[in-house]
């Protein structure tokens, strides 16, 4: 068979069978104009719950002045090479040792993309004889990440102490003959559910078990806890949390990531994570900016204050509406309605034409089948007046759905 013959008839699996009928639509969408609240789709304008913006700063007239100065004084390339050889400077430790500081660590270490930094992490961090125990709803950074293990995984049902203890009984077992260690991987904010993770309860199994606990924190840095720390602050056991991973491409609007540990484990990391010892620094402008990214996270409260109000107001909105928002405790918004492919395409095209309100749709086979996620994504940028035109919205395209119009076609397009 020819290699392409392949490619070609499979489509790459469950998620690229959808191509031909949802490209540029639901799949690769293109969201023109400012980034914020209200951007432009299809040539209309759509009133978007679908950017990662939690703190309003991608579009921040601070933040967009601190981008542009940092290009101005040392342009795209600077500095040149990696980290390890010529791609070094004072900024990127200054960063680093903000972040450490700020989520309770000795240490950090900047990644120049939060995907590729979870795999690396993952793999520096075990060897063949070690285990890795994690959660069955686990991003796929992290998956992809477990598969490259060459050692033992086991994978416990999302967010059920019992089933986590069983795993690690098992992974204490297999350990016991290989002289090796355990990792357990959990997220801080499951994005897709809302829900956090179990951290404190998990890291209370330290006392019957020996293991160390990684956090993927990307959606809880900077959104969950007093400060904004994180979801370990949120559940007070910032201390248990061996190591801790964070992306800028949530409430900080940027592009990286950072984990931060003892600083052993970090002087560890910085020379065996082969994804940032043979890759290109992370540019000046994006370092100076996320400095001033972090600088604000830090100082304006306000920010965090808002993003809960609009969280908080649409969430309880929609549960008096009778909708179904699954197990979220955090600012992440799912949507559960029951309905095949067809509804919800249907639904989903409905709510952004008619209504002009732009969400992101999940179905089979990330979800199972009959059931329709559309999840939205609040942020400090968005208004009560936002909530308002989406909880009206909402109440109207719930009992279409239930009335069957999506299953008979009836749609029509003002």
């Amino acid at each position: 068979m020819d290699l392409f013959d392949k490619i070609t008839k499979s489509l790459g699996g469950p998620i690229g069978q959808h191509q031909k009928w949802s490209h540029g639509y639901f799949s690769f969408p293109k969201l023109e104009g400012e980034i914020g609240p209200h951007m432009q789709f299809n040539g209309k304008e759509h009133l978007v719950w679908s950017l990662n913006n939690y703190l309003g700063l991608a579009n921040h007239p601070e933040v967009r002045q601190a981008d542009a100065q940092a290009a101005a004084d040392y342009g795209m390339a600077y500095p040149m090479g990696a980290r390890m050889m010529s791609g070094n400077s004072i900024h990127h430790e200054e960063l680093e040792n903000g972040l450490a500081q700020f989520v309770g660590k000795q240490s950090a270490f900047l990644l120049n993309y939060g995907y590729q930094g979870m795999v690396s992490i993952i793999d520096a961090l075990v060897d063949r004889n070690d285990v890795i125990v994690y959660d069955a709803e686990s991003h796929a950074c992290i998956i992809d990440g477990v598969r490259l293990h060459m050692g033992k995984r086991f994978v416990y049902q999302h967010n059920d102490i019992e089933s986590c203890e069983k795993q690690l009984e098992r992974a204490t077992r297999l350990t016991e003959q290989t002289g090796g260690g355990i990792l357990l991987i959990t997220e801080g904010v499951f994005g897709m559910s809302g829900a956090q993770g179990k951290l404190k309860a998990v890291a209370d199994l330290k006392k019957k078990f020996n293991f160390r606990l990684l956090v993927d924190d990307a959606h809880g840095f900077g959104t969950m806890g007093k400060t904004g720390a994180g979801t370990h602050e949120e559940q007070e056991c910032m201390d248990e949390v061996d190591v801790y991973f964070a992306t800028f491409a949530k409430s900080m609007a940027g592009i990286g990531a950072f984990v931060a540990a003892d600083q052993d484990i970090i002087h560890y990391l910085r020379y065996n994570m082969r994804s940032q010892t043979f890759a290109k620094a992370l540019p000046m402008p994006m370092v100076l900016g996320l400095k001033k990214r972090f600088e604000m996270l830090k100082t304006q409260p306000e920010l965090r204050e808002k993003l809960w109000l609009i969280a908080n107001t649409l969430q309880a909105g929609l549960k008096e509406r009778g909708f179904d928002l699954g197990a979220s405790n955090t600012m992440v918004t799912p949507v559960f309605l029951k309905g095949d492919l067809f509804e919800a395409t249907a639904l989903t095209r409905d709510l952004r034409e008619n209504y002009g309100v732009f969400c992101s749709i999940v179905v089979y086979p990330v979800i199972p089948k009959g059931l329709i996620v559309l999840r939205l994504i609040p942020t400090a940028s968005h208004s009560l007046e936002d909530v308002q035109r989406t909880l009206d919205a909402y109440s109207a395209i719930g009992e279409k759905l239930k009335a069957g119009y999506y299953k008979e076609n009836k749609l029509e397009i003002a």
